[in-house]
């Protein structure tokens, strides 16, 4: 057996036991009717408060990973992880330059998380990065290929495994061009149908449905529908309900309950504090007894080594936050 064969094996064999553990979360999620508790934590050491920032899962480490965001008129660069108890500062050779409006997805191939985009106060980032959680390092990738730089990109990890990105904004467009990393390059996808050209929109990976759910934003044209996509063709939703939110909305899978979940966002500057799932279907108002203050920019992340979603910081009409919560069942 090549090499090639033993890699390409080993690859395939680490994305089937990533798609077996989401199973065995999956059963009989959808039939509960669990009830969601938001319940804010205190950790001895928090991040300062922040707006924008990017933030995902890092299977690789088993933590949850931060970086940047926006404070007052002050762009960050550190980097934090998240082990459920303690947030950490890492401190790191190099890193990505300050920036707000970047996102950061997981790659189940390279066991890396890929962070892409961003604003720092007067460019739009173009520049690929990439964080290994088993070394505690970032590094700058060098694709022959890329995206345009943008703030407010999607950046989520497919039904493959890998990093997709579709739109953002380029400070004088939103863009509706998708791409996909392949651990050394962006390659541009061209399915048939995409959703209107947008930035700042939530999305979430339904593995139960087995589509990316999409939903608002800041764009052009009425950025207030939902779209799914299966890995091939985006389509068109037409929910009964929609959420009362508008951009700046933090979504994120929950595989207890078996749906994505959404949290805060702004309509018209005004920050949102309700919770929402999709059905797979339709958008669903949840009621859990309290809920984090409203806000816009917050990171949220499903912690897989804890089994349940974390969230970070945001903005209130009265500024940047720094607090933590967790949403459980």
């Amino acid at each position: 057996m090549s090499k090639r064969t033993v890699a390409m094996t080993s690859r395939k064999l680490r994305l089937g036991l990533f798609c077996l553990s989401i199973l065995l979360a999956l059963c009989s999620a959808r039939a509960s009717d669990s009830t969601l508790t938001w319940t804010q934590v205190s950790p001895a050491t928090s991040p300062s408060a922040r707006s924008y920032l990017a933030m995902a899962y890092d299977k690789a480490s088993g933590k949850v990973i931060l970086f940047g965001g926006v404070s007052g008129n002050t762009y960050l660069n550190d980097t934090w992880t998240f082990d459920g108890t303690t947030w950490q500062k890492i401190n790191t050779a190099t890193a990505p330059s300050p920036r707000a409006g970047a996102q950061m997805a997981y790659d189940h191939r390279t066991r890396t998380v890929v962070l892409f985009g961003g604003f720092d106060g007067g460019q739009y980032l173009g520049d690929t990065w990439v964080w290994d959680g088993r070394t505690s390092t970032w590094t700058q990738a060098a694709p022959l290929h890329s995206p345009k730089g943008v703030t407010g990109p999607m950046v989520f990890t497919d039904l493959n495994g890998r990093v997709d990105e579709f739109g953002g904004f380029d400070g004088n467009l939103f863009q509706l061009a998708m791409w996909q990393w392949s651990g050394s390059d962006w390659r541009q996808l061209h399915p048939a149908q995409v959703p209107y050209a947008r930035s700042f929109a939530a999305l979430g990976v339904d593995y139960v449905a087995k589509q990316i759910v999409l939903y608002g934003g800041l764009a052009d044209v009425n950025p207030l529908n939902t779209w799914t996509y299966d890995g091939t063709t985006w389509t068109l939703q037409s929910p009964a309900m929609l959420p009362l939110t508008v951009y700046g909305t933090s979504a994120v899978f929950e595989p207890n309950l078996g749906e994505v979940i959404l949290f805060g966002g702004a309509d018209g500057g005004v920050e949102q504090d309700r919770t929402w799932s999709w059905t797979g279907s339709n958008w669903v108002e949840l009621s859990p007894a309290q809920s984090p203050p409203a806000r816009e920019g917050a990171g949220m992340a499903y912690d897989e080594a804890l089994g349940h979603i974390v969230l970070f910081g945001g903005e209130s009409s009265r500024g940047p936050l720094g607090d933590t919560w967790e949403l459980t069942q």
